[in-house]
């Protein structure tokens, strides 16, 4: 599974094993999709957002922190470090689409968004500027959430392409304030105005 071709660039295991989580806890953690339509929307994700990007920013300037949330993952991430006490990952699994189309116990999706999301930075350039180029090439994402100039982005790609940007309070609350020339610049965009 590991080898599976997800984009130009990336493959399942780039995907599946990058967070820090995952490499804290290699052997405890089965970091893989078990639907196959979760496989093909991270595909989808990397070809229609991933790859323009690392076409433009090049593959050794793109580094993925977050991809595919698997149900070991979400609850490894939820438990705190036994060495520091601080939690090891936040998570929103029934809002980021981080987890794809995985389905729970209950036979239900965990994110009914359906789509698939990661967080990634680009080395030497700051965040902003990442989404104000993101916005111009009017790339279709779903949500992207901002959190700062020096931290990664979250994108996702799904079905909805609702190009909802977001960043956060310090407390962690979801919020558009601040963000009033992106979300202009992303209709104007939309509606093909100069």
């Amino acid at each position: 599974m590991e080898t599976i071709t997800i984009g130009k660039y990336l493959t399942l295991a780039d995907f599946c094993t990058c967070t820090n989580t995952y490499n804290k806890y290699p052997d405890k953690i089965d970091p893989w999709p078990k639907n196959p339509q979760t496989i093909q929307a991270i595909q989808a994700l990397n070809q229609k957002i991933l790859d323009p990007i690392i076409d433009h920013f090049g593959q050794d300037k793109f580094k993925l922190t977050y991809g595919f949330c698997s149900p070991d993952l979400k609850r490894y991430l939820n438990q705190k470090d036994p060495l520091t006490g601080i939690k090891n990952g936040r998570i929103d699994p029934t809002r980021d689409q981080h987890m794809g189309y995985e389905i729970n116990r209950q036979g239900n999706y965990y994110c009914n968004r359906l789509g698939a999301a990661c967080d990634f930075i680009i080395l030497d350039w700051e965040s902003d500027h990442l989404v104000q180029w993101i916005l111009t090439q009017k790339l279709p994402f779903d949500s992207l959430y901002f959190y700062g100039k020096t931290r990664p982005i979250h994108i996702s790609y799904g079905c909805q392409h609702k190009r909802d940007i977001w960043t956060f309070t310090p407390t962690g609350q979801p919020t558009q304030k601040g963000l009033t020339d992106w979300l202009e610049l992303a209709k104007k965009i939309e509606k093909n105005e100069p």
